[in-house]
């Protein structure tokens, strides 16, 4: 009991709170709740007076949610299928055992190229809709750098103008 009051598991493991880990890592206490309702994260182990208590793979989760959202504007829908995807490679890798027959091996590999090709899809089509709105941006640049240069051409031509004008006049 001593030990769970400190943060640690009976494994000995040390577990953040969720106060630390929301400080730790950029976000509030109720996104971390939303984020266990929603299952992007497991239900952490609790203490006995209740409080939640958060692993080093659950703070990495986070982060890796926390990237995935900012980095490429993920759904927590997207984010959820990213996460959950790595955690089946992670258990294929676990359970890949040297001794197992090929055909064991197969289906493994099978499955993991089947979880990393969703993956692949998901940020295939975000950077696809990034290349468009790059695309789309650049034309629009394009357009006010030549509006620019046109107006630019305009009052370089009513400057010349205006001198010429003005010369002509002093001459008379």
């Amino acid at each position: 009991m001593a030990n769970e009051q400190k943060g640690t598991a009976a494994s000995g493991l040390a577990y953040l709170r969720i106060g630390e880990v929301a400080e730790r890592i950029g976000v509030t206490e109720r996104t971390l709740r939303f984020y266990e309702e929603k299952g992007l994260l497991k239900p952490p182990t609790r203490m006995e007076g209740g409080f939640r208590l958060y692993s080093d793979d659950d703070v990495r989760r986070v982060e890796r949610i926390k990237d995935l959202q900012n980095l490429l504007g993920f759904s927590l829908a997207e984010i959820k299928e990213m996460v959950e995807a790595e955690e089946v490679k992670m258990q294929l890798r676990a359970g890949y055992r040297p001794e197992a027959g090929l055909r064991e091996k197969r289906e493994a590999v099978l499955r993991a190229i089947e979880v990393t090709e969703r993956q692949h899809a998901l940020i295939r089509q975000k950077a696809d809709a990034l290349a468009q709105m790059q695309a789309h941006l650049e034309e629009r640049l394009a357009t006010f750098q030549g509006w620019l240069s046109d107006i630019d051409a305009a009052l370089g031509a009513c400057k010349a103008a205006a001198k010429k004008s003005k010369a002509g006049s002093r001459s008379r």
